[in-house]
């Protein structure tokens, strides 16, 4: 991976505000400067180099909303399996399992809810999968910097050595399983998203523990894969946590 540029005000002040080694910051010549106050204090304190630039410049950098600022940064490193289930032993830990994703915006969105309700990780596969680029660094408005990410060579290994280390796999798929919200969350879980076309490779699937689908009434009888892992994630931690 190569220098990676993120752009939009929550992505680059999370940014800052991490280890995230931060080369440059680009902002639109004319900009606010008040509204932006917060992440230009944080800038002038880690002394990284800011430069205004006209917008056609920013509108080059990438093809999703910019806000009139963006960062040029070193790439986003991935965590090792190893290193992350040390982290994790003796938790009920959740973790989600991306098979095949193919759309920086799922994959964001997915990170984005993660961070918000206390996932551990999220593991891709590093073929036929989408990879962490700036349009995911958008569209997870910061969380990135908060939330594990393993890009692993083989999912059924993977998933072999997670069982070793106390995880049950919790796959969704619409035939032969059960309703998502009979499932059990009294164990470490790793869930598994298909992608957004074919769901789980046949190998996976079989190496899941448990299989689980979401209720449709409706005329479209599948739902966006962010939107399903957002349900089962918030499931289980409905599961988990007491109402006060």
């Amino acid at each position: 991976m190569n220098e990676d540029i993120i752009v939009g005000r929550h992505a680059v002040k999370s940014a800052a505000q991490s280890d995230r080694e931060i080369n440059k910051v680009y902002i639109q010549e004319g900009i606010n400067k008040q509204q932006i106050k917060p992440i230009l204090d944080i800038l002038k304190e880690r002394k990284i180099m800011v430069q205004q630039v006209p917008k056609n410049k920013l509108d080059q950098m990438s093809d999703v909303p910019h806000q009139g600022i963006a960062a040029q940064i070193s790439p986003y490193e991935y965590t090792e399996l190893e290193d992350f289930l040390e982290t994790v032993q003796g938790k009920l830990s959740t973790l989600m399992i991306l098979d095949g994703l193919e759309d920086p915006h799922n994959l964001g969105s997915i990170i984005r809810t993660a961070d918000a309700i206390g996932v551990d990780g999220v593991i891709i596969p590093k073929r036929r999968s989408v990879t962490l680029n700036s349009t995911v660094v958008k569209a997870s408005t910061g969380a990135i910097e908060h939330v594990p990410v393993m890009r692993v060579t083989n999912l059924a290994q993977t998933i072999d050595r997670l069982k070793e280390a106390g995880f049950w796999v919790c796959g969704t798929d619409a035939k032969k399983s059960v309703d998502y919200r009979q499932m059990d969350a009294g164990m470490p879980l790793a869930i598994v998203i298909g992608s957004e076309g074919e769901g789980m490779s046949r190998l996976v699937k079989d190496k899941c523990d448990f299989l689980v689908h979401l209720p449709m009434i409706g005329h479209v009888n599948s739902l966006n894969a962010s939107v399903a892992a957002s349900l089962l994630m918030y499931e289980v931690y409905r599961k988990r946590t007491p109402l006060d």
